[in-house]
């Protein structure tokens, strides 16, 4: 049992380690992500804008269209008014050119809109545009902060990880998924803790449980946080064995 105690302790021992080597990442791989998401919303907004304007022009250049169309109607009404015989056909003639009037009228109206937003979508976008600048300058910062970090930490985190599977094919089955269910559901990843000075986690255990721990004979579970505790001695042969 002392090596399956051992062989927990020195799990827990390298689990904490490399948690406080993703720690000195802080909170940097979520700002980049967030960072990221910043420059797709940017981006995302200036091609709505250059849409936006694409399809103003393109409206622009039929409204002008409209307008000459109605105008040429207008001068071709106006010229058969001239030659009408009766006050009906007059009076046809007459409700088409106000018809036309009005759409001269609306489309001069909507490209008077539409000169405005034009107007408007420029600076819009420049604002926009330096946004974007700024954020995938802060994005390049970040990126730098967190390669240092990894190129300072990323060596001994692998040759953790490669130490880890090491240690795992030598745990029994019923032991490695019992540690696994204990670090997953605790925030902080302590599954195993040294007893010290007849305390675990500074919470003082029952004297029947510190004998019981010194007797390094069986598993005991601390009945206030469910961790596994052993005697210390096991983590102290963990960082004589395992440090880098």
């Amino acid at each position: 049992m002392e090596e399956v105690l051992q062989q927990l302790a020195n799990l827990q021992y390298i689990d904490s380690r490399i948690d406080e080597l993703k720690q000195l990442r802080g909170d940097l791989p979520e700002e980049i992500l967030d960072i990221e998401t910043d420059i797709n919303r940017f981006e995302a907004k200036i091609d709505r804008l250059e849409e936006e304007k694409k399809d103003l022009k393109v409206e622009n250049d039929n409204l002008e269209l409209e307008i000459k169309d109605a105008e040429n109607k207008m001068e071709k009404y106006e010229e058969q008014q001239m030659s009408v015989r009766n006050n009906r056909e007059y009076d046809a003639l007459t409700k088409e050119i106000e018809s036309q009037k009005q759409i001269i009228e609306n489309s001069q109206s909507r490209k008077e809109e539409i000169e405005k937003r034009l107007q408007e979508i420029d600076p819009q976008m420049e604002k926009i545009q330096e946004q974007l600048e700024d954020t995938k300058e802060l994005y390049e910062e970040k990126q730098e902060e967190l390669e240092e970090v990894k190129e300072n930490t990323q060596k001994e985190e692998d040759m953790l990880e490669e130490k880890r599977e090491e240690v795992e094919k030598d745990i029994d089955e019923r032991y490695l998924k019992s540690y696994n269910r204990l670090r997953n559901g605790l925030s902080n990843g302590l599954a195993v803790v040294p007893m010290e000075k007849g305390a675990a986690l500074g919470m003082a255990l029952p004297p029947q449980t510190q004998v019981e721990v010194r007797h390094k004979n069986k598993i005991i579970i601390d009945e206030n946080s469910g961790r596994i505790v052993v005697h210390e001695s096991f983590f102290e042969t963990a960082e004589e064995e395992l440090s880098l």
